[in-house]
């Protein structure tokens, strides 16, 4: 599955568009993590357990969205787009979503 955030696919022709597609996940870290990461607030820098999170529910969501392309026939997703909220404390959803297109 090719997915690009252009409206194209650079060298190929968009024959046929599928529609919207998307895919979403909530995560949230465990409680103990949670804490754990709570502390590191208190002396700064990266808070690992969250980067490591959020890389995998923007993976899952990715994922998920490319699986709606792939059951509406689609071999590519143009304008892909990932837009995140926090849906309760600390629990993030993700949103992956773009255009099903054909392309040849």
């Amino acid at each position: 599955m090719i997915i690009v955030t252009t409206e194209y696919v650079p060298g190929k022709e968009i024959k046929e568009l599928k529609g919207f597609v998307r895919g979403s996940t909530v995560q949230t870290k465990h409680i103990g993590k949670d804490i754990l990461a709570g502390l590191k607030t208190i002396v700064g820098g990266e808070i690992g357990e969250y980067t490591e999170m959020m890389d995998e529910a923007r993976q899952k969501a990715i994922g998920r969205m490319a699986e709606d392309a792939k059951a509406k026939g689609a071999n590519a997703i143009v304008s892909m787009r990932l837009q995140t909220s926090a849906v309760m404390q600390n629990a993030a959803e993700i949103i992956a979503y773009g255009t099903a297109v054909v392309v040849e």
